[in-house]
């Protein structure tokens, strides 16, 4: 499924992409759009490259061959200064946080505001602040390590950081990856907000149906080296894949579906309720 033309054009757009490792083909002529203010989930089963992908778009690997756009210039083919510039435009959030150990919260975050070389250390302050107060991370966690944070604050620290430059587009890696039911949940719903809030794209991968069910806009399932499936959810859950059948419709699944059944009827009950 393509989202309607008056979208505008892709934010990212990759064509004819190869991904080799040695004489082991991951990618073969993968196509794949994600268009501005959506949320884009990838899934798929180990070894199909959900990650390299990401990685890819990122800037951090070259594919064997195709094209990888981001916000109209092809990544794949830009040298180190351009893609120094092109990745002030965006944000990531890694699985594990990859905050820095040796670096205090506060200097996570200001981390890429100091890398600009151009900001005054008060406007980096107040800018910290800020993304920490964006993501629910306390002012008292400023100056504490990264050690010294529960599996919760870590990922609010690194999408503060992620933020740090006010992005348009934002990639997470298994952003509830470690996480608890609760802080879960948590987490979902602080992304939900700044997505809204903030206007962002965000590009997703993650095996957490919970998480995917929640946030998705669209789902673009990885097989066979090609992507087999785009779509919203519920269309995808449609197609006629083993691979399909096996994640979204085993016991796992169906749990998932019906928490996304009751959410969507009691959206639908408020809706009717605020139109009386």
């Amino acid at each position: 499924m393509v989202p309607d033309e008056d979208v505008g054009p892709p934010v990212v757009e990759i064509t004819g992409l190869w991904t080799k490792f040695g004489r082991t083909v991951v990618h073969q002529d993968l196509n794949l759009q994600i268009y501005g203010g959506e949320i884009l989930t990838i899934v798929g089963g180990s070894g199909t490259g959900k990650t390299v992908l990401l990685r890819q778009m990122l800037g951090l690997e070259r594919p064997a061959r195709g094209c990888v756009r981001v916000f109209g210039e092809d990544i794949s083919e830009a040298d180190a200064d351009q893609l120094r510039r092109m990745r002030n435009h965006w944000g990531m959030l890694f699985q594990q946080g990859a905050l820095y150990s040796a670096l205090t919260v506060f200097d996570n975050i200001a981390t890429p505001l100091r890398e600009l070389r151009a900001l005054p250390e008060d406007v980096i302050r107040d800018a910290v602040l800020l993304k920490m107060h964006m993501v629910g991370l306390g002012i008292e966690h400023a100056n504490k390590m990264p050690s010294d944070l529960s599996g919760g604050m870590i990922k609010r620290a690194s999408l503060a950081r992620a933020l740090a430059l006010e992005p348009q587009l934002l990639f997470l890696d298994e952003p509830t990856a470690g996480l608890d039911p609760d802080l879960s949940d948590a987490f979902v719903a602080l992304i939900q907000s700044l997505h809204r809030e903030l206007g962002l794209t965000v590009v997703m991968v993650t095996h957490d149906l919970d998480t995917l069910f929640a946030l998705s806009t669209r789902v673009a399932v990885l097989a066979e080296k090609h992507v087999i499936a785009v779509g919203p959810t519920r269309d995808v859950l449609e197609v006629d894949h083993p691979f399909i059948k096996q994640f979204f419709l085993g016991a796992r699944g169906q749990r998932a579906l019906e928490v996304l059944d009751e959410t969507e009827a009691a959206n639908e009950s408020e809706k009717q309720e605020d139109g009386k």
